[in-house]
């Protein structure tokens, strides 16, 4: 019998930003799982271990690898695509593939780009990996560490896996654009929900590719950059509104 839509359930796919692996998602997926849902958190090619070569990492091994966690998603199952910070490009970029594939795509404190930007295109061919910055650069670049005690940071530091160049310098290639017409929401923790909504209608680079997605809903979740640590309840409950909306 096929399932009517009221007898699916949700497969979350959790794809973390910089330095990090599934391992961030730790304090948001028992909730997303006691709710029913089915959930995959994702450690992306190049972030598994510090002694893993980075040089011919792509942006497309990337993309492939969250393609490959979709493909996993049974009759009965809706894809929720959750993307942290640096991920963001990538789910819109596996949006764009597949939008056929995904019941909704959930920025947290991130955000789609458009066709033919990069985050770092001004990273020079010779560079292979970033490292973690310090803790005051970080901060420098507008990434709040608000909300994160002594033992996050500890922990932040000892897991974190320096990131791949190559993918933060690729340009997007976005082709589908059925993928404007995904239902999308974008958690908001660096920056209240009205700030994000005015970049996108001033066609701020950072922003303005929500203005041509069809159906975007923004939560405020005030806190720093990293929700999943400073606020995994009320994230996990975002996510699940997320659905529900």
């Amino acid at each position: 019998m096929t399932p009517t839509p009221h007898d699916h359930r949700s497969h979350y796919i959790l794809v973390p930003g910089f330095w990090l692996g599934a391992w961030a998602w730790d304090r948001v997926a028992p909730a997303l799982r006691d709710s029913g849902a089915r959930v995959t958190a994702l450690t992306l090619p190049g972030s598994d271990s510090p002694d893993t070569a980075r040089d011919a990492i792509t942006l497309d091994d990337r993309v492939d690898a969250i393609l490959a966690a979709v493909r996993t998603t049974a009759e009965d199952e809706d894809v929720i695509l959750v993307v942290h910070s640096g991920a963001g490009p990538v789910g819109y970029a596996v949006s764009d593939r597949v939008p056929e594939d995904l019941a909704r795509v959930v920025y947290v404190d991130s955000g789609p780009m458009p066709h033919g930007a990069a985050l770092r295109p001004d990273l020079p061919d010779s560079t292979v990996e970033i490292p973690l910055p310090t803790w005051a650069e970080l901060e420098a670049d507008g990434n709040s560490l608000d909300g994160l005690d002594t033992a996050d940071l500890e922990e932040f530091a000892a897991r974190a896996v320096p990131e791949p160049a190559g993918p933060a310098r690729t340009p997007l290639d976005l082709t589908d654009d059925r993928r404007l017409e995904l239902p999308t929401t974008v958690v908001c923790s660096s920056f209240p929900a009205e700030v994000i909504t005015r970049m996108a209608q001033a066609g701020h680079p950072m922003a303005a590719e929500l203005a041509r997605i069809r159906h975007v809903d923004y939560v405020d979740l005030p806190t720093g950059h990293w929700p999943m640590w400073s606020r995994p309840d009320d994230l996990a409950a975002a996510l699940l509104d997320a659905v529900r909306s």
